[in-house]
This record gives C-alpha cells, structure tokens and sequence, in this order.
C-alpha cells in the first residue's frame, strides 16, 4: 500500500517533526511492504506500509525491533512509530544507509550473535504471535524444546501446507516427521536465547563505518541454532561470520543433525508462500527425515 502526501504529513505530525519541506521517495527492494523515505526539515524517516488488514504484521516488526534494540548487541533500526491511516497502516523506523556486508562485517555480526543469543529466556516462545515473512509465526510459551519446535514450527507449518496444497502431506506423514523430530532431539534442551527468526543475508546489511545491521525479525526465545541454520539456507555469510561465532561461543555436539530439521521449518514456509520448486524440495527433505 503506497504511501500519499496526507499520510506522510500525518506521520510527520505525530513523530513531532517540522513537515516544512515534505518530500517523498519510494524505496525499493521490499518483499511485502511500500517502503518510503520521507524527508521533512532536513530530517529523514524510513516508513514502512501496508493495507490496513495487515496491520499485526507491522505492530509485529515494532515488537521485535524494539526487543533487539533491547538487547543491545546487535545494531537495528529504531522504532520511532506505528499506527494506522484511512489508506493504510504505517511504521516509522530510523532511517540508516545500509550497505553490503564485508568480511569484517560478518566477523563482527557473527560475535554480536553470539552475545545476542546469550540473552534468555525462562521459556521458549514469546510473549505474542508474530509472523515469519506473510505466515503466522504462533509463540504460545513452552518448557519444553522438542514440543514447543515440533508444534508451533514444523506441525504448524505442515498443517498448513497439508490446506493449502491438496495431497502435498496426508497426515500420517505427518505424524511421522514429528515422531522422527522428537527422536532426533531426545535429550537436546538447549537455553532459550533470544533470536532473531528470520536470519537469511537480505535481512542483514552494514553502516559505512562496517557496524553490523539486522532488520525484519521474527523474534522468539528458541534454539540459538535455529538463527545459524537459516543463515546457511541460503547462504550469503562468509566463513568469517561462523568462524567469528563459533569463536565467542561455539555450538553443542549434534548441531549438524539438528541444523536440517531447523532449515525443514523455512522451507516448509517457503512451500507456503510460493509453492513451486519449494514443494518439491519439501517432499524430498520429509522423506529424509521423516523416514
């Protein structure tokens, strides 16, 4: 949902900023959201919109945002604002010059990581339902890791994938991927850090003096795993990042078994989203872990 100059003024007037000037500038690059630099009075803002059904999702990145910045490890934009319009719902975010990643970037982000994941939780999940990409992302709190990943991950994920694609998984299937989840997992109780969710190269990127930037999380208290998994997914990340992580704290016995099943739950949503090709790799990752 485009962005018009009475919105922006509007958006300008609640974040208490002189709208002498007012100028506005798409961005481009978005999967989801109208992104907009809007420039008022020498000051820029980075918004984000959406129609108004798809509100949650942004009130969901605000969340997120603010529980990084938070934590104060790693570099996000801050969240100025949020709300909602006549044409459409509206974040505001501090508006950064994002940059590629270098290698001294990576090895950077990868020790931030790691100081990121030691922030934890009582329990896994969160404290509200978000989203991973356009999908429901439920985060009703757990003790238990391999019920809380098998559940509100993979047997969420499955399920819908089971609606929405006729024949894609019958429900004995099902059952016995999330069997062969709890085998896998038997005994792996790992400390509920604070992640990110959604971790692949796009939604990383570094300021002109190299400083590490993380964007459009999907936060929760999980497996610190589960953020290394998604960076590998679909690569992007030097080996300075990994070599930089596992420095500052490196990962338990079993993380090269247990890093399928955590990539499995973002192809499953991938397979959701764009079916196509996903399906396929889909089908062939159950029938090797769910054997």
């Amino acid at each position: 949902m485009a962005l018009d100059r009475q919105t922006a003024a509007t958006i300008v007037d609640q974040l208490g900023l002189n709208p002498d000037g007012l100028d506005l500038r798409p961005v481009g690059g978005g999967d989801i959201a109208e992104a907009t630099l809007i420039k008022a009075a020498g000051q820029a803002v980075f918004v984000k919109t959406l129609a108004l059904e798809q509100a949650d999702l942004l009130a969901a990145e605000a969340d997120g945002l603010a529980a990084l910045e938070q934590a104060g490890a790693i570099r996000v934009p801050r969240v100025l604002n949020h709300g909602e319009s006549n044409c459409c719902a509206w974040l505001a975010l501090e508006a950064l010059d994002l940059r590629s990643r270098s290698r001294a970037t990576d090895a950077r982000l990868g020790r931030q990581l790691a100081e990121l994941h030691r922030r934890t939780g009582e329990d896994y999940g969160w404290s509200r339902d978000n989203f991973i990409g356009l999908t429901p992302q439920p985060n009703a709190t757990s003790g238990d890791w391999s019920a809380f990943f098998g559940q509100h991950r993979l047997g969420f994920q499955m399920e819908l994938l089971a609606r929405r694609h006729a024949g894609a998984l019958a429900p004995a299937r099902i059952e016995r991927v999330l069997q062969a989840w709890e085998t896998a997992v038997a005994g792996h109780q790992p400390a509920a850090s604070l992640l990110h969710g959604d971790l692949w190269s796009g939604n990383a990127a570094a300021l002109a003096n190299a400083e590490p930037v993380m964007f459009d999380p999907a936060v929760h208290y999980g497996d610190r795993e589960c953020d290394l998994a998604m960076t590998a997914l679909f690569g992007g990340f030097s080996p300075d990042f990994y070599q930089a992580y596992d420095k500052a704290w490196p990962l338990p016995a079993g993380w090269q078994e247990r890093r399928s099943w955590y990539q499995l739950y973002h192809l499953l949503n991938h397979a959701n989203l764009f079916a196509g090709g996903y399906l396929a790799r889909v089908r062939r990752e159950l029938a090797a872990l769910g054997r």
